[in-house]
């Protein structure tokens, strides 16, 4: 059983993230891109996650993203977890999207992939 994705902090989701992938690196072969999270709220932290040569890696820090995406811990949370819509987040202001909006797409699409509520 795992924990409820609540009880994990933003630093330990970003590392679950990477974990899962990696163990699956198929849908992101031939990537070569770096998502910036700049998350705000209750804990707030900028992390990047770096998918490039069929790798995830995890790290803090705001350097050359691709597209970066702005957002509450909560909606964070519930984007992973595939139940907040990217398309419906933005337009309603939950979202910002800085640079590559087509990468952002992508990128919901890669996380249903993935399925990260079976995870967290």
């Amino acid at each position: 059983m795992t924990n409820s994705i609540e009880s994990y902090t933003l630093s330990e989701m970003m590392q679950k993230i990477e974990e899962v992938i990696n163990q699956n690196p198929t849908p992101i072969q031939g990537l070569d891109v770096i998502y910036q999270f700049s998350i705000t709220g209750d804990e707030e932290g900028t992390y990047q996650l770096k998918l490039a040569e069929g790798q995830a890696k995890v790290s803090e820090g705001s350097e050359g993203a691709t597209c970066t995406l702005v957002l509450s811990l909560a909606n964070f949370r519930q984007f992973l977890l595939g139940k907040l819509n990217g398309t419906a987040a933005f337009m309603t202001g939950k979202l910002k999207i800085k640079g590559d909006i087509g990468k952002a797409i992508k990128l919901e699409g890669l996380l249903r992939e993935y399925n990260l509520k079976e995870h967290l």
